[in-house]
């Protein structure tokens, strides 16, 4: 009987990161819980691991992801002396085809919470423009099928709706409708005749649906899912040649990352997509400043954050004095975005006073769920500076509309208040406000 073999790759990235047994068990315990799956791992269990003995499968995505999170650079199987998943081992899906696979999973309410489908990766790998740019495996095309461009606009404008319906109701809602739609309209278009111009439309039209697909699942905080579909928009932008929808697409990555708290993945996608992008408007250069200062604030790096605070201001206010109507980012976003920057920087009270100009300067294109979370994070910085009554008026508004939104995002938000109120529960109006949080807080 052969003696089993410690496993020296794994020993190496141990060693690496400094952690104890404890520190490296807690941490794996913790990405199960971010995944959904709670787990209760203690030391002897990464003994055993370190000698040799092979973690589960459905664990050891979770070691990888915690070691390329601590060590801040990708970590694959090979080099922790894993086997490589199946999944991987073998051709990656096509495009397409992967699309339909991922939107049916969205589409059925009890494949919904597919194994890790929860879990944000930092190692993930984002394909370059010039790897995706016009490439497209070859499709067995629908002879029966042949689309223009009224199905093109038809698909831009449910994606409108779809987005609104986001907007509004929250991703919880709006995701099952738009991956149903990604299945059974998008994805037959993508495989039917066209012309080239068509084509390359519906590839872009596609793209920026699979992303929008994605942003609903970050709402719901299936954050692995949400990756997912963020680089099949990448592909489809690319085989379209819709370089601002690939670098739209880029960004949106740097937000998901730096709203779960990995500045230096933050950084990495926000310049990406600021390098890659092919306009210079104001408007454009707003929108990627804004993304890089707060990237940069949360990865620690002061200068570069505000440097690129100052860009994101300039630009805005190009914009907003030239001729014509400016949307995206605006006075009211940058508000918002320096509001980030200042809290990521360790100044709260200054974060409050840019949450206080935000509001002053949104207007009826904002969003109402953009509205509870940002009231949500306002109180939270309100009782930090010790300001209760303040955060307590400010979670009423919260609590006032709380019902009327089916976001992930939201419930955590709200979920929150009863703890943060606790202490507080001699003063009648936090009092209040902590009972209305436990009546309101989901299951």
């Amino acid at each position: 009987m052969t003696a089993r073999q410690p496993n020296a790759g794994l020993e190496r990235l141990y060693r690496e990161t400094g952690w104890t047994l404890r520190q490296l068990a807690q941490e794996i315990n913790r990405l199960g819980t971010e995944r959904g799956t709670p787990m209760t791992y203690q030391k002897p269990s990464v003994h055993q691991w370190l000698n040799g003995q092979l973690p589960k499968e459905s664990v050891r995505p979770l070691i990888i992801e915690a070691f390329s999170r601590k060590l801040l650079r990708p970590v694959t199987f090979g080099e922790a002396g894993f086997p490589e998943p199946a999944e991987e081992s073998g051709k990656p899906p096509e495009t397409v085809e992967g699309l339909v696979e991922l939107g049916r999973q969205d589409m059925d309410p009890s494949r919904r919470s597919v194994l890790g489908a929860g879990l944000f990766s930092v190692a993930l790998t984002i394909p370059g423009w010039q790897d995706v740019v016009g490439r497209m495996e070859a499709i067995n095309r629908n002879p029966k099928l042949r689309i223009g461009q009224a199905e093109v606009r038809a698909v831009s404008a449910m994606t409108e709706r779809l987005s609104d319906l986001d907007d509004d109701f929250g991703g919880r809602y709006a995701r099952p409708m738009a991956a149903a739609f990604l299945v059974n309209t998008v994805s037959p278009y993508l495989k039917a005749e066209s012309s080239a111009d068509t084509r390359k439309s519906m590839l872009s039209a596609a793209s920026f649906l699979c992303y929008l697909t994605g942003w609903m699942a970050v709402d719901e905080g299936a954050h692995g899912r949400a990756q997912q579909y963020y680089v099949k928009a990448l592909e489809l932008a690319g085989a379209g040649g819709d370089h601002n929808t690939y670098c739209h697409v880029l960004r949106g990555m740097s937000v998901q990352a730096a709203n779960l708290g990995h500045g230096a993945p933050a950084v990495r996608l926000a310049n990406a997509a600021t390098e890659a992008a092919p306009e210079s408007t104001p408007r454009m250069r707003a929108f990627m400043a804004g993304q890089q200062a707060h990237s940069y604030a949360l990865a620690g790096e002061r200068v570069n954050a505000l440097t690129a605070l100052r860009v994101a201001e300039r630009a805005v206010n190009q914009a907003e004095s030239g001729p014509g109507t400016f949307g995206g980012f605006s006075s009211a976003t940058l508000a918002y975005s320096t509001g980030e920057v200042r809290y990521a920087l360790g100044d709260v009270k200054g974060s409050v006073e840019s949450l206080g100009d935000h509001f002053r300067l949104r207007d009826s294109t904002d969003s109402k769920r953009s509205e509870i979370k940002f009231n949500a994070m306002l109180a939270q910085r309100q009782l930090e500076i010790g300001h209760l009554e303040a955060a307590c008026a400010t979670w009423g508004l919260v609590l006032d509309a709380y019902p009327n939104i089916h976001s992930g995002r939201i419930d955590e938000l709200v979920g929150r208040i009863p703890s943060l109120l606790r202490p507080y529960r001699s003063n009648s109006t936090a009092r209040e406000i902590y009972g209305r949080s436990l009546e309101a807080t989901p299951a």
